[in-house]
């Protein structure tokens, strides 16, 4: 059925694009009843959702106007969850409502803030931005949203996975109360719905597809492989499925690099999309694959949410998804605008459980092969140059068939004919030779790095199962420190002698067989310092010797049996001090005579 009765500036728009008729999303927001009102959308990625919502808003945004006035304050808010997306939407508005003289502009992080700043503030009638930086305009004063009609949420489930929720909320805050709220998205859980009750008012409930059902236009196929074939298995299946374009997911940024390496190193046209990506990398990679400088991609869950490539014609899962709704929105870079799409998961023996749970839950049924051999790439290479070599030759210019009669002269045609094979066939990539995964079982040892297949903790014997250490022989129990004979085969330590049952210590010969230093000579063969006498004379410290005077060093009264010091007068105390009562001028301490006046070693007077 042709579009309803739209702006005239609009469908002369939809006209030029080739749009005939319009998409079942499409016609369901062009219903009667949902005009002027607020729409929870759910339908499926590539389903045309964008030129949907772009049609719904064009009564809120024209009010029955031939022509938008100049740009002032924004009058439309698209909120997108990534910058691929922004700029996407971006384009179909610039060209859905450019004969109505709309300007659109675009706010995405990794652009140029200033720049985004001066346009706000020359005024624009749609502006289209991720959450953060549309966030961080409005903290800053540069996006006034007081004169806004209409706010769009698209993915809006994707962006609360992102964990924008709170910048969502701040922007439709600052939007009038009368404003209409559009949410699209591929599938409606509990967030979104709570959102939608927060936010939008008397909102028509729009479902186009099932939720979480698979896309009817995407065939789906799993590669079993063996546990070290993913990467081969990608090889063989890119050059197996003969596609325009086609897309191969990886789990982290790590699998992105080392894969987009291994393909171009083998001569595939490849480009790599991932968060570590400048915006002018990103934006150089999608246009090669725009004009068909690249075939492939290799691209991260997260960098490639959003694209929409129509030529894109296979998907390939390198790494399992994480979940059904990853696997829908994986797979629904394929099949869009009613064209056909094939998605392929490569699947290692020993995930199989794990590819076979995600396609349940998905609704999802997928013919299970090997994956594709080189032979039978080989098989498909040959035919594909026979047809494209005849398609060559159905109206060749003068000037080559000059050539070729030259040719003729100096060659047969079957030489010719088998050059001419051989120069197409070194410019395809060499598929690769893959293990027969028949071979494996399904709890095959997983590829190195993974713990599939291994046993978990609880799959082993608990301690207490098995002979535990009071159970079998412990360290008492069986030969150990108490019976088994430990470091050079000595008895040990509870069974033979202990260290103390040899001669104890004291009696023992310590280093160098010497006598103790009780008994005998210490170092250099001098008495001990316990044999010795002290150089006071004494035998031991603290005991005096009473044949020795107390002018030695060592026998001088002990501290409490002298005058303390306060038994004197105290030094400031005395007045008119003599000479003999200073330092220097008495006997030292207690008035005894002073320490050079005392014999010393060597009976010398020292001082």
């Amino acid at each position: 059925m042709p579009f309803p009765e739209l702006h005239p500036s609009l469908l002369q728009a939809l006209t030029a694009r080739g749009y005939t008729e319009p998409t079942p999303v499409q016609e369901a927001v062009l219903e009667p009843e949902a005009a002027a009102r607020d729409l929870l959308v759910s339908a499926q990625t590539g389903s045309g959702k964008t030129v949907a919502y772009g049609l719904a808003m064009n009564e809120t945004l024209l009010a029955g106007a031939s022509h938008l006035e100049r740009a002032k304050k924004p009058l439309a808010l698209i909120v997108s969850p990534t910058r691929e997306l922004a700029l996407q939407v971006q384009t179909e508005l610039t060209w859905l409502y450019a004969s109505a003289g709309a300007r659109v502009i675009c706010c995405v992080g990794g652009m140029d803030a200033r720049r985004e700043q001066r346009a706000l503030e020359t005024g624009a009638h749609i502006v289209v931005g991720t959450p953060g930086r549309l966030a961080d305009h409005l903290n800053r004063g540069y996006l006034k949203l007081d004169d806004i009609r209409v706010v769009v949420l698209d993915e809006a489930d994707e962006m609360l996975d992102f964990g924008f929720r709170e910048e969502l909320e701040l922007l439709l805050k600052a939007t009038p109360p009368e404003r209409r709220t559009l949410m699209f998205s591929a599938t409606l859980p509990k967030a979104i719905l709570g959102l939608a009750r927060q936010y939008q008012q008397d909102a028509l409930r729009l479902a186009l597809s099932a939720e979480n059902a698979p896309h009817a236009d995407i065939e789906y196929r799993a590669f079993l492989v063996g546990p070290r074939d993913t990467e081969h298995a990608v090889v063989n299946a890119l050059r197996f499925v003969d596609a325009q374009g086609a897309i191969v997911f990886c789990s982290t940024r790590d699998a992105v690099r080392r894969l987009h390496a291994s393909l171009q190193e083998r001569g595939f046209s490849a480009v790599a999309l991932s968060g570590e990506l400048s915006q002018f990398d990103r934006t150089t990679a999608l246009q090669a694959l725009r004009d068909g400088r690249a075939r492939v991609c290799v691209a991260t869950d997260v960098a490639a949410r959003g694209l929409d490539m129509p030529d894109l014609g296979l998907v390939i899962h390198a790494d399992l998804p994480q979940n059904k709704q990853m696997l829908l929105h994986r797979s629904g870079r394929t099949g869009r605008a009613g064209h056909k799409g094939l998605s392929v998961m490569i699947v290692p023996v020993q995930h199989r459980g794990t590819a076979e749970r995600l396609l349940g839950a998905g609704k999802i049924t997928a013919v299970w092969s090997p994956a594709p051999s080189a032979e039978s790439i080989h098989a498909r290479d040959e035919e594909n140059l026979v047809r494209e070599i005849v398609a060559m030759a159905d109206s060749p210019a003068e000037e080559d068939l000059a050539a070729g009669r030259t040719l003729l002269e100096q060659a047969t045609p079957e030489q010719i004919a088998a050059v001419l094979v051989r120069i197409r066939r070194e410019r395809l990539p060499a598929p690769e030779v893959l293990e027969d995964a028949s071979t494996f079982k399904r709890s095959a040892k997983p590829a190195k790095g993974s713990y599939a297949g291994k046993k978990p903790f609880g799959a082993k014997k608990p301690f207490g199962s098995k002979p535990s250490f009071g159970a079998k022989k412990s360290f008492g129990d069986k030969p150990g420190f108490g019976d088994k004979k430990s470091f050079g085969d000595k008895k040990p330590y509870a069974a033979g002698k202990s260290f103390g049952a040899g001669k104890p210590f004291e009696d023992r010969k310590t280093f160098g067989a010497k006598k103790p230093f009780t008994g005998g000579k210490s170092f250099g063969g001098e008495k001990n310092f316990a044999a010795k006498k002290p150089f006071g004379a004494e035998n031991s410290f603290g005991v005096q010797d009473p044949s020795v005077s107390r002018e030695s060093f060592g026998v001088k009264d002990l501290f409490g049996a002298r005058k303390p010091f306060g038994a004197k007068k105290p030094y400031a105390a005395k007045t008119g001090s003599s000479p003999k009562e200073v330092f220097g001028g008495t006997k030292a301490f207690g008035g005894k005579k002073p320490f050079g006046a005392k014999k010393t070693y060597g009976k010398k007077k020292i001082f």
